[in-house]
Protein backbone atom coordinates (compact mmCIF):
# COMPACT_ATOMS: atom_id res chain seq x y z
CA UNK A 1 0.00 0.00 0.00
CA UNK A 2 2.85 2.56 0.80
CA UNK A 3 3.83 2.72 -3.08
CA UNK A 4 0.00 3.92 -3.63
CA UNK A 5 1.15 7.10 -1.88
CA UNK A 6 2.72 10.14 -4.10
CA UNK A 7 5.85 12.09 -2.43
CA UNK A 8 5.83 15.93 -3.66
CA UNK A 9 9.03 18.01 -3.18
CA UNK A 10 8.58 20.72 -1.08
CA UNK A 11 9.93 24.24 0.37
CA UNK A 12 10.34 24.96 3.66
CA UNK A 13 11.17 27.91 5.39
CA UNK A 14 12.73 27.57 9.02
CA UNK A 15 14.58 29.39 11.35
CA UNK A 16 17.72 28.18 13.31
CA UNK A 17 16.47 28.03 17.48
CA UNK A 18 19.27 30.32 18.42
CA UNK A 19 17.73 32.31 21.09
CA UNK A 20 14.97 29.30 22.04
CA UNK A 21 14.23 29.76 25.61
CA UNK A 22 11.11 29.12 27.35
CA UNK A 23 10.59 33.16 28.65
CA UNK A 24 6.68 33.51 29.13
CA UNK A 25 3.88 31.66 29.10
CA UNK A 26 1.04 31.75 26.80
CA UNK A 27 -0.23 28.74 26.17
CA UNK A 28 -0.95 25.88 28.48
CA UNK A 29 2.56 24.07 27.91
CA UNK A 30 4.77 26.82 28.48
CA UNK A 31 6.52 27.26 32.38
CA UNK A 32 9.32 30.10 32.46
CA UNK A 33 10.96 28.32 35.39
CA UNK A 34 11.02 24.97 33.27
CA UNK A 35 14.80 24.92 31.73
CA UNK A 36 15.36 24.47 28.17
CA UNK A 37 18.76 22.57 26.95
CA UNK A 38 19.65 24.85 24.22
CA UNK A 39 22.26 21.96 22.66
CA UNK A 40 19.58 19.54 22.78
CA UNK A 41 17.09 21.85 21.31
CA UNK A 42 19.32 23.03 18.26
CA UNK A 43 20.52 19.26 17.47
CA UNK A 44 17.00 18.37 17.42
CA UNK A 45 16.06 20.79 15.42
CA UNK A 46 19.29 20.17 12.98
CA UNK A 47 17.64 16.14 12.65
CA UNK A 48 14.51 17.84 11.25
CA UNK A 49 16.15 19.70 8.79
CA UNK A 50 18.14 17.25 8.09
CA UNK A 51 15.48 14.25 7.53
CA UNK A 52 13.59 16.46 5.04
CA UNK A 53 16.68 17.22 3.28
CA UNK A 54 17.58 13.68 3.16
CA UNK A 55 13.85 12.87 1.91
CA UNK A 56 14.29 15.51 -1.01
CA UNK A 57 12.86 18.78 0.16
CA UNK A 58 14.18 22.44 -0.08
CA UNK A 59 15.26 24.22 3.19
CA UNK A 60 14.98 27.90 3.48
CA UNK A 61 16.30 29.44 6.86
CA UNK A 62 15.27 33.30 8.25
CA UNK A 63 18.21 34.29 10.50
CA UNK A 64 16.91 34.19 14.13
CA UNK A 65 16.72 37.65 16.06
CA UNK A 66 17.08 37.76 19.89
CA UNK A 67 14.86 38.74 22.10
CA UNK A 68 12.41 36.76 19.93
CA UNK A 69 12.53 33.57 21.81
CA UNK A 70 9.67 31.99 19.79
CA UNK A 71 10.84 32.84 16.47
CA UNK A 72 12.09 29.64 16.17
CA UNK A 73 8.33 28.29 15.31
CA UNK A 74 8.04 29.37 11.67
CA UNK A 75 5.15 28.64 11.03
CA UNK A 76 3.23 31.07 12.61
CA UNK A 77 5.03 33.40 10.59
CA UNK A 78 2.47 33.71 7.33
CA UNK A 79 0.60 31.20 4.72
CA UNK A 80 2.17 31.08 1.34
CA UNK A 81 0.16 29.68 -1.47
CA UNK A 82 0.56 29.99 -5.11
CA UNK A 83 3.59 32.20 -4.58
CA UNK A 84 1.07 34.89 -2.09
CA UNK A 85 1.95 35.46 1.24
CA UNK A 86 -0.22 36.55 4.16
CA UNK A 87 1.55 37.72 7.11
CA UNK A 88 1.21 37.61 10.63
CA UNK A 89 -0.30 39.38 13.35
CA UNK A 90 0.01 37.21 16.74
CA UNK A 91 -1.92 37.84 19.80
CA UNK A 92 0.48 37.73 22.45
CA UNK A 93 2.57 40.95 22.34
CA UNK A 94 5.91 38.74 23.22
CA UNK A 95 5.82 37.72 19.39
CA UNK A 96 4.46 40.82 17.37
CA UNK A 97 8.15 41.19 16.69
CA UNK A 98 8.95 38.15 14.66
CA UNK A 99 6.77 39.47 12.05
CA UNK A 100 8.84 42.32 10.33
CA UNK A 101 11.60 39.71 10.55
CA UNK A 102 9.86 37.26 8.29
CA UNK A 103 8.23 39.73 6.25
CA UNK A 104 11.79 41.08 5.43
CA UNK A 105 12.77 37.75 4.33
CA UNK A 106 10.38 37.29 2.09
CA UNK A 107 10.28 40.77 0.08
CA UNK A 108 14.19 39.66 -0.25
CA UNK A 109 13.31 37.20 -1.84
CA UNK A 110 10.40 38.43 -4.39
CA UNK A 111 7.20 38.36 -2.85
CA UNK A 112 4.86 40.66 -1.87
CA UNK A 113 3.57 40.34 2.02
CA UNK A 114 -0.04 41.19 3.10
CA UNK A 115 -0.50 42.32 6.64
CA UNK A 116 -3.46 41.05 8.46
CA UNK A 117 -5.57 43.84 10.31
CA UNK A 118 -6.84 41.22 12.20
CA UNK A 119 -5.05 38.71 14.81
CA UNK A 120 -3.92 35.76 12.88
CA UNK A 121 -1.02 33.37 13.20
CA UNK A 122 -0.19 31.70 9.51
CA UNK A 123 0.02 28.34 9.45
CA UNK A 124 -0.38 27.89 13.15
CA UNK A 125 -4.32 28.52 12.38
CA UNK A 126 -4.74 28.65 8.66
CA UNK A 127 -3.92 24.92 7.26
CA UNK A 128 -3.75 24.77 3.22
CA UNK A 129 -5.55 21.64 1.44
CA UNK A 130 -4.78 21.86 -1.88
CA UNK A 131 -7.98 22.62 -2.80
CA UNK A 132 -9.08 25.21 0.44
CA UNK A 133 -7.92 26.71 3.67
CA UNK A 134 -9.23 25.15 6.71
CA UNK A 135 -8.90 27.95 9.65
CA UNK A 136 -8.73 27.61 13.28
CA UNK A 137 -10.31 30.33 15.79
CA UNK A 138 -10.85 30.05 19.33
CA UNK A 139 -7.40 31.08 20.85
CA UNK A 140 -5.11 33.38 18.88
CA UNK A 141 -6.39 33.90 14.85
CA UNK A 142 -9.47 35.44 14.50
CA UNK A 143 -13.10 35.00 12.17
CA UNK A 144 -12.03 38.14 10.63
CA UNK A 145 -8.35 36.69 9.82
CA UNK A 146 -10.14 34.24 8.23
CA UNK A 147 -12.24 36.70 6.21
CA UNK A 148 -9.53 38.58 5.18
CA UNK A 149 -7.68 35.50 4.20
CA UNK A 150 -10.88 34.58 1.32
CA UNK A 151 -10.49 37.89 0.18
CA UNK A 152 -6.75 37.75 -0.68
CA UNK A 153 -6.53 34.24 -1.61
CA UNK A 154 -9.77 33.79 -3.43
CA UNK A 155 -10.60 30.28 -1.85
CA UNK A 156 -12.88 28.86 -0.11
CA UNK A 157 -11.90 29.61 4.07
CA UNK A 158 -13.55 27.25 6.58
CA UNK A 159 -13.84 28.00 9.99
CA UNK A 160 -13.48 25.82 12.91
CA UNK A 161 -13.49 25.97 16.41
CA UNK A 162 -11.50 25.11 18.32
CA UNK A 163 -12.03 24.39 22.34
CA UNK A 164 -9.43 22.73 24.35
CA UNK A 165 -6.35 25.45 25.28
CA UNK A 166 -4.37 22.64 24.59
CA UNK A 167 -4.71 22.85 21.12
CA UNK A 168 -4.70 26.53 20.59
CA UNK A 169 -3.10 26.17 16.90
CA UNK A 170 -5.28 23.65 14.80
CA UNK A 171 -1.83 22.99 13.62
CA UNK A 172 -2.14 21.43 16.87
CA UNK A 173 -4.85 19.16 16.39
CA UNK A 174 -4.99 18.59 12.55
CA UNK A 175 -2.72 18.15 9.90
CA UNK A 176 -3.23 17.77 6.02
CA UNK A 177 -1.58 14.10 4.65
CA UNK A 178 -2.31 14.84 1.39
CA UNK A 179 -4.61 16.56 -1.23
CA UNK A 180 -7.53 14.32 -0.59
CA UNK A 181 -7.13 13.68 2.93
CA UNK A 182 -6.36 14.85 6.86
CA UNK A 183 -5.27 13.21 10.21
CA UNK A 184 -7.01 15.15 13.21
CA UNK A 185 -7.99 15.03 17.22
CA UNK A 186 -11.96 15.52 16.82
CA UNK A 187 -12.42 16.26 20.82
CA UNK A 188 -10.09 19.43 20.17
CA UNK A 189 -13.09 21.07 17.68
CA UNK A 190 -16.69 22.32 18.48
CA UNK A 191 -19.50 19.74 17.89
CA UNK A 192 -20.12 21.46 14.61
CA UNK A 193 -16.90 21.70 14.00
CA UNK A 194 -16.22 18.09 14.54
CA UNK A 195 -19.24 17.80 12.30
CA UNK A 196 -17.65 19.93 9.77
CA UNK A 197 -14.82 17.81 9.35
CA UNK A 198 -16.45 14.58 9.63
CA UNK A 199 -18.25 15.31 6.79
CA UNK A 200 -15.58 17.13 4.46
CA UNK A 201 -13.18 13.93 5.80
CA UNK A 202 -15.06 10.60 5.80
CA UNK A 203 -12.03 8.52 5.29
CA UNK A 204 -9.91 10.47 7.88
CA UNK A 205 -7.33 9.32 10.26
CA UNK A 206 -8.32 10.15 13.39
CA UNK A 207 -5.89 10.46 16.57
CA UNK A 208 -6.39 9.86 20.30
CA UNK A 209 -5.92 12.81 22.96
CA UNK A 210 -2.72 10.77 23.89
CA UNK A 211 -1.52 10.82 20.15
CA UNK A 212 -2.56 14.52 20.22
CA UNK A 213 -0.46 15.89 23.34
CA UNK A 214 2.40 13.97 22.47
CA UNK A 215 2.26 16.71 19.13
CA UNK A 216 1.23 14.13 16.65
CA UNK A 217 -0.99 15.86 14.69
CA UNK A 218 1.75 18.72 14.70
CA UNK A 219 3.64 17.08 11.65
CA UNK A 220 4.31 17.13 7.93
CA UNK A 221 3.42 15.06 5.79
CA UNK A 222 4.67 15.69 2.29
CA UNK A 223 2.03 12.71 0.46
CA UNK A 224 4.10 9.86 1.37
CA UNK A 225 6.41 10.34 4.33
CA UNK A 226 5.13 11.51 8.06
CA UNK A 227 7.67 13.78 9.87
CA UNK A 228 6.41 12.85 13.15
CA UNK A 229 6.94 12.78 16.77
CA UNK A 230 8.20 9.49 18.10
CA UNK A 231 6.03 9.87 21.30
CA UNK A 232 2.74 9.53 18.65
CA UNK A 233 3.32 5.89 18.38
CA UNK A 234 -0.44 4.76 18.00
CA UNK A 235 -0.69 7.85 15.46
CA UNK A 236 2.09 6.58 13.12
CA UNK A 237 0.91 3.07 13.13
CA UNK A 238 -2.22 4.05 11.78
CA UNK A 239 -0.79 6.29 9.35
CA UNK A 240 1.23 3.38 8.62
CA UNK A 241 -2.15 1.15 8.41
CA UNK A 242 -3.37 3.93 5.63
CA UNK A 243 -0.34 3.56 3.61
CA UNK A 244 1.86 6.18 4.98
CA UNK A 245 5.27 5.88 5.77
CA UNK A 246 6.25 7.39 9.48
CA UNK A 247 9.23 9.19 10.08
CA UNK A 248 10.04 9.77 13.48
CA UNK A 249 11.58 13.17 14.15
CA UNK A 250 12.13 13.82 18.33
CA UNK A 251 11.33 17.84 19.32
CA UNK A 252 10.88 17.11 22.43
CA UNK A 253 12.87 20.20 23.76
CA UNK A 254 9.88 22.15 21.60
CA UNK A 255 7.54 20.78 23.08
CA UNK A 256 8.07 23.11 26.65
CA UNK A 257 6.97 25.95 24.07
CA UNK A 258 4.10 24.04 23.18
CA UNK A 259 5.24 23.33 19.37
CA UNK A 260 6.71 20.69 17.27
CA UNK A 261 7.52 19.92 13.81
CA UNK A 262 5.17 21.48 12.01
CA UNK A 263 5.32 24.96 14.21
CA UNK A 264 9.41 24.75 13.15
CA UNK A 265 8.06 24.30 9.69
CA UNK A 266 6.50 27.42 7.27
CA UNK A 267 5.82 25.72 3.96
CA UNK A 268 6.65 28.09 0.69
CA UNK A 269 3.89 26.96 -1.83
CA UNK A 270 4.99 28.87 -5.55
Amino acid sequence: MPDSRVRRSRRFLVCEPRHFAVQYAINPWMHPDTPVDIDLARGQWQALISAYEAHGHTVDTVEPAPGLPDMVFAANSAVVVGGRVFGSLFHAPERRGESVHYDTWFKAAGYEVYRPESVCEGEGDLVWTGRYMLAGTGFRTTRDAHREAQEFFGHPVISLTLVDPHFYHLDTALFVLDEENIAYFPEAFSPGSREVLARLFPDAVLATRDDALAFGLNSVSDGRHVFIAPQAEALAARLGEHGYLPVPVDLSEFHKAGGGIKCCTQEIRS
